[in-house]
């Protein structure tokens, strides 16, 4: 199935909140250059599990894993590693679009600048946003507030300012949740022209949205008699959605539950 390089792997991952295991034995192979859906019904970890990837669940008092997640041949949670250097490398864009009240040349100059990028900021921007497919909207506007744009524009801005530091990975928690149509197709088209250069990881509730935008889908239910969430199946998303192994994995994309 996965003949693809491997860019982030879990060997028997477990995520805890103090002494409350939120996920359970995920052991999982996340293709480069590729998109990955995570799936699943509410409360078994998908967010859990996505923040861990770049080490976002840190930032939460009490959090720690067992186990092992492996980023391009580093196993990420060495005491060497650098959290702030791995959230470089594997961005995040949240489910509401959290722009700086800032200009939008900020927003995408800001996060750049503190890393100490060298070159020209008007070109890294101009750049970028075309990148976000945003820079033909507010190439007239880089001085005004972000605050001022539409939902889906701060949420591809958002997404400008993640590739501003040029990250190898983009995690994305539910981007187009808060967001019209119309807004959720533009994303899903730009992360169509991103994975060109990029891997993403997507957190979704909309099976639809996985069906169309995803190459590979894990699906994640919680375990027997547990409120700890695991991955039950892993594969391509063709395959997820028309030839499932597992009969709770067909049971939640066709709809009966979840």
């Amino acid at each position: 199935m996965l003949e693809n390089e491997t860019i982030i792997e879990t060997h028997n991952l477990n995520i805890y909140y103090g002494d409350f295991k939120a996920v359970t034995d995920v052991n999982i192979r996340i293709p480069e250059r590729k998109i990955t859906a995570i799936i699943g019904p509410s409360g078994c970890g998908k967010s859990t599990l996505l923040r861990a990837f770049n080490r976002m669940n840190e930032l939460v008092p009490g959090t720690h894993i067992e186990g092992e997640i492996v980023f391009d041949g580093e196993s990420l949670y060495e005491r060497s590693i650098d959290p702030v250097e791995v959230r470089y490398r594997i961005g995040m864009v949240f489910q509401r679009a959290n722009p700086f009240p800032k200009s939008i040349y900020e927003n995408v100059a800001w996060a750049a600048r503190i890393h100490g990028y060298k070159g020209s900021l008007d070109e890294l921007v101009e750049t970028t946003l075309k990148k976000a497919a945003l820079w033909d909207e507010v190439k007239d506007i880089l001085k005004q507030s972000a605050l001022s744009l539409s939902g889906g524009q701060q949420q591809r801005l958002c997404i400008a300012r993640a590739l501003a530091v040029q990250p190898e990975v983009i995690l994305m928690d539910e981007p187009a949740s808060a967001l019209d149509p119309i807004a959720t197709l533009k994303i899903e088209e730009l992360m169509q022209s991103l994975k060109e250069n990029y891997t993403i990881v997507i957190v979704t509730h909309n099976m639809q949205q996985a069906a169309r935008a995803s190459d590979f889908t894990a699906m994640m239910m919680l375990t027997d008699n547990s409120r700890s969430g695991t991955v039950i199946e892993f594969d391509e998303t063709n395959t997820i959605f028309t030839r499932p192994r597992d009969k709770r994995t067909e049971d939640y994309v066709t709809g009966r539950f979840g």
